[in-house]
């Protein structure tokens, strides 16, 4: 999926503005130049009619026509530029002023998209996501092993091999993630660093808590009136490269959530669309709090990457009111 149509269109669109704005800051710069210096018009004109003039005589037979021009637009270049500069104007006053020079604000160059195509579409992703603040501070770059030790490291390590495999194959083999421990051992944290990697490199990930999903799932189904302003969201649910549902079992689990729950894994799994769930709830847990479809669906399609040990969050929290 990466980008849908819509969002695609939306960058476009964004080029198409900058492309007009640039128009209409050269028009305006050129009326105050010709209102200004009407020397540099005279110039101008000079320049149109000597450049039909000289195309003429190589036309005839001068082929020494060429060079002679120019070297006449050459002097007449900087004539123009030292008549800016008498104004108090820069030289290049009346070039196009882009927002990339690299690609002209068109998003590509031969072909290709420019790099402020690709950061635009990042920028893009990121919104989607939902978690642009949290991944400033948990991603791969903040990893640390300092808080385990013995068995507990030993599932960190294994978790976190598993994760950079599951980033490193994410084009080639579908693959979903499932977290599960006890609280505060970095299962939230490695489903952001898994985020961010898929980001920067163009994936389209989103984000919910459990409750938020379920509260967003919730208001689709049954309210009714506001359903059309929902209904991307909802689709991109089901088709985003990477869903992410943090902290399953955290929200009023009922028949609905139930039902809500399984299809969209479903969906997505039929779609080969992968997805990442975390949760404090055992194995056992999962098994008695859904249904028998729903944990098979998991732990059949999914990596269960188990993570035990103190409370992270809580050591951290000690640590500062200590100094």
């Amino acid at each position: 999926m990466s980008l849908t149509n819509t969002q695609y269109d939306i960058i476009l669109r964004g080029y198409e503005n900058k492309q007009l704005n640039t128009r209409h800051e050269l028009e305006r710069r050129t009326k105050y130049v010709y209102e200004h210096i009407p020397a540099y018009r005279e110039l101008e004109d000079t320049i149109a009619t000597l450049s039909v003039s000289q195309g003429k005589k190589y036309l005839e037979g001068n082929e020494s026509a060429i060079e002679e021009l120019k070297a006449e637009l050459a002097r007449l270049s900087a004539r123009k530029a030292q008549l800016l500069k008498d104004a108090g104007l820069p030289a290049d006053y009346l070039k196009p002023s882009y927002t990339c020079p690299d690609c002209r604000d068109t998003g590509y160059i031969d072909g290709q998209k420019c790099h402020c195509f690709k950061q635009t579409m990042i920028n893009l992703l990121y919104e989607q996501s939902n978690i642009r603040e949290m991944l400033q501070n948990e991603n791969f770059n903040a990893l640390s092993y300092e808080y385990y030790e013995g068995e507990h490291l030993s599932h960190f390590r294994n978790a976190v091999t598993t994760c950079q495999n599951f980033i490193k194959n994410f084009n080639s083999d579908y693959h979903n993630l499932f977290f599960y421990g006890t609280v505060g051992t970095g299962k939230s944290f490695l489903s952001n660093c898994v985020a961010k990697e898929l980001i920067e490199s163009g994936h389209s990930v989103i984000y919910f808590s459990s409750s938020g999903l379920f509260d967003f799932l919730s208001k689709y189904s049954f309210d009714l009136k506001n359903r059309e302003d929902q209904i991307e969201q909802h689709n991109d649910l089901y088709q985003c490269d990477l869903l992410i549902i943090d902290d399953l079992g955290t929200e009023l689990t009922n028949q609905f959530v139930t039902s809500q729950l399984f299809s969209l894994l479903n969906g997505r799994h039929m779609g080969k669309k992968a997805t990442v769930i975390s949760t404090n709830l055992s194995l056992e847990e999962l098994r008695n709090r859904y249904s028998d479809r729903i944990f098979s669906r998991i732990t059949s399609h999914y990596e269960i990457c188990k993570l035990t040990g103190p409370d992270i969050r809580m050591y951290k929290k000690r640590l500062l009111n200590r100094k």
